[in-house]
């Protein structure tokens, strides 16, 4: 059994979009007394993807416009560093996915 869940969230700092995870406990994430309905896993992985997806898209435009001179080097560094953490995040996602994927695959039935 799990005994820990791993949470990831996004921040908007100067630089762009940061994803970070930490281990939360388990029945940490319950739904808020507030009555409002919690966002499903599925809700919650598409925003993340379509997060990441717009990193890519932003670092591509910014480099465009620095090689058309209408951006700094340090404004194509900073998207293009955030693209980058943006594919290891999507990268570490479908690790773990993987690899509970195979872990199911190997329980007797």
């Amino acid at each position: 059994m799990l005994d820990a869940v791993t949470q990831l969230s996004a921040s908007v700092g100067p630089t762009g979009s940061a994803f970070s995870a930490t281990k939360v406990a388990p029945g940490a994430l319950a739904a808020p007394a507030t009555g409002l309905p919690q966002a499903s896993f599925g809700d919650v992985m598409a925003e993340v993807a379509a997060k990441g997806l717009q990193n890519v898209k932003a670092a591509e435009a910014t480099s465009i416009m620095g090689l058309q001179g209408k951006a700094s080097v340090q404004q194509v560094v900073e998207a293009v560093l955030a693209a980058e953490q943006s594919l290891h995040t999507a990268i570490a996602v479908r690790d773990k996915v993987v690899a509970a994927y195979q872990e199911i695959s190997r329980m007797a039935i």
